[in-house]
């Protein structure tokens, strides 16, 4: 494939439009997977080589990284991670554009961030026909068990979304989103400062 032809592949999916795994073959050097593997099965106590395995893995990762065994990416390199992040059990990215993570975030386990979709009509699916459009989650987000966030959604600020969500529109600032589509149910307000505190 030529360089030309390279740029095109990129610019088509920059712009969220249909490409075939056979286009974007030349990206997958970019892939992880040897990495993540490791990182997998490198037991607890070696925090070291597990931070190092992370930093090698992602795009970018903050401080004081919190991700729980076993994770899985396609590629690893498009995830940008922030400072003091936690990411429980089963975090799946599928990463074929980037997933941009702000400080604070908290992802509970077996959620599904994932910026690649396939058109609804089967022939436009041969050689796994796919479009990619980014995601971000803002700092001090919470993500819910067994959420999926799909192509194109921004969370903001503080939000929470709720267990077993699909986000498939994005989400304002401070606010509880929850459902199957995701929709913001309300604020986030100074009221909540005082749930589950003693006495209540």
């Amino acid at each position: 494939m030529t360089h030309a032809h390279e740029e095109e592949v990129l610019a088509r999916i920059a712009k969220g439009l249909v490409y075939t795994e056979s286009e974007a073959a030349f990206q997958a050097p970019r892939r992880r997977t040897e990495q993540i593997f490791e990182y997998n099965h490198t037991p607890p106590s070696e925090t070291e080589k597990r931070r190092s395995l992370l930093v090698a893995i992602f795009g970018s990762v903050g401080e004081r990284t919190v991700l729980l065994p076993p994770f899985h990416a396609g590629f690893g390199s498009n995830v940008y991670i922030g400072d003091d992040f936690f990411g429980n059990v089963n975090l799946t990215f599928v990463d074929d554009v980037d997933i941009r993570i702000g400080n604070d975030v908290m992802i509970a386990p077996s959620v599904t961030l994932t910026t690649t979709g396939h058109p609804v009509h089967p022939l436009r699916r041969a050689d796994f026909g796919r479009f990619s459009e980014p995601i971000v989650i803002e700092d001090k987000v919470w993500i819910g068990s067994n959420a999926v966030v799909l192509p194109g959604v921004r969370i903001g600020y503080g939000s929470v979304i709720g267990a077993g969500s699909v986000v498939s529109r994005s989400i304002p600032p401070m606010t509880v989103a929850v459902g199957t589509p995701c929709r913001v149910v309300r604020p986030i307000t100074d009221e909540d400062l005082t749930t589950r505190t003693a006495g209540h």
